[in-house]
C-alpha cells in the first residue's frame, strides 16, 4: 500500500482521524450535519499516495454513490480526479470496509436514479447543483 498523506483541510483531516481512528465508531457523522458519512480511500494522481476523503453515505442498493458536490462550488474536489484516474477505491461505511470499483456515471437515466437518491439522501445537493455551472460529478462505486 501507497503511503498515507493527509489532508491539508483541518476539518476533513480530524473527521478520517477520529473515523478510522475509532475502527468506525466515531466521527460517523458529517462535520455539524449530522448525516452519515462513509470515508472513500483512493490514490492521489499526482503523487501516487493513499488519500482520505469523508463523503455523504448514499446507498443505491449495495452500491454507494459518490458526489463530487464540494458543496456547489466552481471546481471539482481533487477526489474526483483521483478516482477518474484511478477506480480502485475501499468504503469504510462504520464498521464495514470494501473493496470496490467507481465509476462516473455522467448522464442518463442511471445518472438520474443516482442523482435522486443522493438529494433524497442529503437534500442540499440540489441546492449544490443551483450554484454552480458544473454539473456535479457523479460516481457509484460498486463491488469489484
Amino acid at each position: 500500500m501507497a503511503e498515507y498523506i493527509p489532508t491539508p483541510v483541518n476539518w476533513v483531516r480530524k473527521q478520517v482521524e477520529l473515523y478510522e481512528g475509532s475502527g468506525g465508531t466515531e466521527g460517523t457523522t458529517l462535520m455539524e450535519t449530522g448525516m452519515p458519512c462513509i470515508i472513500v480511500t483512493h490514490t492521489g494522481v499526482k503523487t501516487g499516495a493513499t488519500r482520505k476523503t469523508p463523503l455523504m453515505r448514499v446507498k443505491v442498493g449495495d452500491s454507494y454513490a459518490l458526489i463530487g458536490s464540494m458543496g456547489g462550488a466552481p471546481k471539482n474536489p481533487v477526489w474526483v480526479y483521483n478516482i477518474r484516474a484511478n477506480s480502485d477505491v475501499e468504503i469504510r461505511d462504520e464498521t464495514q470496509v470494501y473493496k470496490m470499483q467507481a465509476r462516473e456515471v455522467a448522464e442518463g437515466d442511471e445518472r438520474q436514479k443516482i442523482w435522486d437518491a443522493a438529494v433524497e439522501a442529503f437534500p442540499p445537493y440540489a441546492e449544490y447543483q443551483t450554484k454552480t455551472s458544473r454539473l456535479i460529478p457523479v460516481f457509484i462505486a460498486e463491488s469489484s
